[in-house]
């Protein structure tokens, strides 16, 4: 079924697999809508109160502060890191960079779920919270919304210290190689100040992150809808164990079930990939250049019905645990 879509976006009007048009004007107002979505639910329901709760405990954690300083230096530092890839080291930066915003946000979302989820059941916290007038279901959509909240926060972080270090980056190596780079500012008088404006080569570069960058939010979204479901019955251990393992699973049953293969380990391959997120549809890193708006489309509709099937299993996993 996703292939079949994969063809349709491909086939969509303007939208080619080697030449699509950059999807921006779509992220945008994506992400406009999400935002605005996420202020209602913050600031005019019960599951926001638990949600900004559950938000300022991830963000006040040492890991979040931590996770984001290292990560922001790795993408820092690989400016003047050589990638020897033949006049292609922006690409590899870029993927580096990606690579290294995606293992962040997952290991702060998985942490999070773990420490606020799991740990205020062992230790009656959650009890007390539904003693108020929460109900169960609240405090999961709470919990789960907190959770992404904090998770987006470190990539919106990030991304942008990864767009700043893309646009010096392309100038970087056009000079290791010898070519003439392109300035990085333009300058503009206006009256008697002299306005920088933004070089559009460099920038086009800079952006090209972006569909990456909303494939790897998906994937936040899904990993933690995982996360959560799994810590409303089990600890923190089981719950990182597992979801490494989903992660695995994820990037590469895909594989197995297209390549040539024994039958039988394309069976299990198929089965594993039925059953668990498929989530090599969001890494996309090599070719986010490259993503349209409709595939972006399909994978959000992917996202949100797997996390749906996910936080529906954990509402109900959650329905008759004990907390007494």
């Amino acid at each position: 079924m996703w292939q079949s879509m994969c063809l349709l976006a491909a086939d969509a009007p303007g939208a080619g697999v080697l030449r699509a048009e950059p999807p921006y004007t779509a992220i945008g107002w994506g992400v406009l809508l999400v935002v605005v979505a996420l202020l209602v639910v913050d600031y005019f329901t019960r599951v926001g109160i638990i949600a900004r709760a559950a938000m300022k405990e991830a963000i006040r954690q040492p890991l979040f502060l931590l996770m984001m300083a290292i990560g922001s230096s790795v993408i820092i530092l690989n400016i003047i890191m050589p990638f020897f890839a033949f006049d292609d080291d922006t690409t590899m930066f870029i993927e580096c960079g990606l690579a290294t915003i995606q293992i962040s946000a997952l290991l702060m979302a998985v942490w999070t779920a773990s420490t606020s989820v799991a740990d205020e059941i062992e230790g009656k916290t959650a009890m007390t919270l539904l003693s108020k007038p929460i109900n169960r279901q609240q405090f999961i959509l709470g919990k789960y919304l907190g959770i992404v909240q904090s998770s987006l926060l470190m990539v919106l972080v990030m991304t942008v210290v990864f767009l700043a270090a893309t646009y010096f980056k392309y100038g970087y190596d056009q000079g290791e190689h010898g070519a003439q780079p392109p300035p990085l500012f333009y300058w503009r008088a206006a009256g008697n100040m002299q306005i920088p404006y933004l070089v559009q080569q460099r920038l086009e570069v800079a952006l090209s992150i972006l569909p990456g960058i909303v494939l790897i939010c998906f994937e936040v979204l899904v990993l933690s809808a995982v996360s959560v479901a799994i810590s409303t019955r089990f600890p923190m251990l089981v719950n990182v164990l597992t979801c490494l393992a989903v992660f695995v699973i994820g990037h590469l049953t895909p594989i197995l079930v297209h390549a040539g293969v024994h039958p039988v380990v394309r069976f299990v391959a198929q089965v594993f990939a039925t059953i668990f997120p498929a989530l090599d549809h969001f890494n996309l890193q090599g070719a986010s250049a490259q993503v349209n708006s409709a595939y972006l489309g399909f994978a959000a509709m992917y996202c949100a019905a797997y996390t749906i099937f996910m936080l529906m299993a954990a509402l109900i996993s959650f329905e008759d645990r004990d907390l007494a």
